[in-house]
């Protein structure tokens, strides 16, 4: 086979690795970057010695994700790091007839969000076996392990990533959930905010500073015993079409915008966007709504 029946062949499978890959790895362009890895690495093979070539492609790029993955946890990186590739889209919170169609354009980035909280060999393994019908017998080959454990990785995934926002009628709770804590907060009722609070719950900081990730619902109350009421408004708001909390500070100027994943009645995981000058790009609401 010449190398243009080879590149004809691998373009078929092409937009289903990229699918693949930029599902594991949040990333379009580390997507591209693996799937164009990929590519080199069937070039330099032998074809006779593949019987299945989406098999084995799939296999190529699963690995190269897994290998990507675990760089990036020894660096302590996330593809949160860059937002540009998932602006989020702030308004106001109010019900209507669009909420789903809201909630629907929001699962990508509610989705990664989650995804990031998994261990690069349980992210795999939900992605290819629950997005992709990647047999478990196949992924356990890709990850490395036994056909049960590769089964045992995506469980974990699974019970996770169950508490991502869909649209599926709860919206309401979790909007309810939402005006709960910033009741307790402006409250100061602490034990409410801890039930409201998974013990596990992971927070994702953007600040000037870069991004950090905590860990635990005591985290969380820490900073919120630190604010001040009487200096801060905090407000319910959409972030991405899910309910989010939009706070400004003394100047009226907004200090911090919290895109919060609630499942179960308690936060499950919270992204904060707490830069001054990134937060002066966006288009936020006012801070009177209807002003």
């Amino acid at each position: 086979m010449d190398e243009d029946e080879l590149a004809a062949d691998f373009e078929e499978h092409r937009s289903r690795l990229l699918a693949v890959a930029a599902r594991v790895l949040g990333s379009r362009a580390d997507a591209e970057d693996a799937v164009q890895e990929t590519w080199l690495r069937l070039a330099g093979h032998d074809r006779d010695e593949i019987e299945n070539l989406g098999g084995w492609l799939t296999r190529v790029v699963g690995r190269i994700c897994i290998d990507m993955l675990r760089r990036r946890t020894s660096r302590g990186e996330t593809t949160l790091d860059d937002w540009s590739l998932a602006e989020p889209v702030v308004t106001e919170d109010v019900e209507g007839p669009e909420d789903a169609a809201e909630l629907a354009d929001s699962l990508g980035l509610a989705l990664l969000v989650v995804l990031e909280s998994l261990r690069p060999e349980e992210r795999l393994a939900f992605v290819l076996h629950d997005m992709f019908a990647v047999p478990f017998a196949e992924v356990a080959t890709i990850v490395g392990t036994t056909t049960d454990a590769s089964k045992m990785l995506a469980s974990r995934a699974r019970r996770k990533v169950q508490g991502t926002p869909r649209p599926n009628g709860e919206l309401r709770q979790r909007r309810a959930v939402v005006d709960a804590f910033l009741a307790a907060a402006r409250g100061g009722d602490f034990d409410a905010l801890l039930a409201l609070l998974d013990p596990d719950v992971t927070w994702h900081r953007h600040t000037p500073r870069g991004h950090t990730v905590r860990i635990g619902a005591n985290e969380v109350l820490a900073a919120v015993r630190r604010g001040d009421p009487d200096r801060l408004e905090a407000r319910r708001v959409s972030v991405n079409g899910e309910p989010g909390i939009l706070v400004w500070g003394p100047s009226g100027r907004p200090v911090s915008l919290m895109l919060c994943t609630v499942a179960d009645g308690r936060f499950v995981d919270i992204v904060s966007i707490i830069d001054p000058v990134r937060l002066a790009t966006m288009d936020l609401p006012a801070r009177t709504a209807g002003a």
